[in-house]
């Protein structure tokens, strides 16, 4: 998931401000991700073109 996020930092061409900072988030929280947050992910990884988690990036 921490790789996934700085891919999204690094690569995608318009974050907003949320999206930002709830990658960061991503990036040092070691907390799990809700479905919720898991979801809003994938859809911003999809949305960039990258490949989506896979079940064991979840953490």
């Amino acid at each position: 998931m921490r790789a996934a996020a700085l891919a999204l930092l690094t690569h995608a061409d318009r974050l907003t401000r949320k999206a930002g900072s709830f990658l960061g988030q991503c990036v040092v929280d070691p907390t799990p991700l809700s479905v919720a947050q898991r979801e809003w992910l994938d859809g911003l990884l999809d949305r960039s073109g990258l490949p989506p988690l896979d079940d064991g990036d979840a953490a």
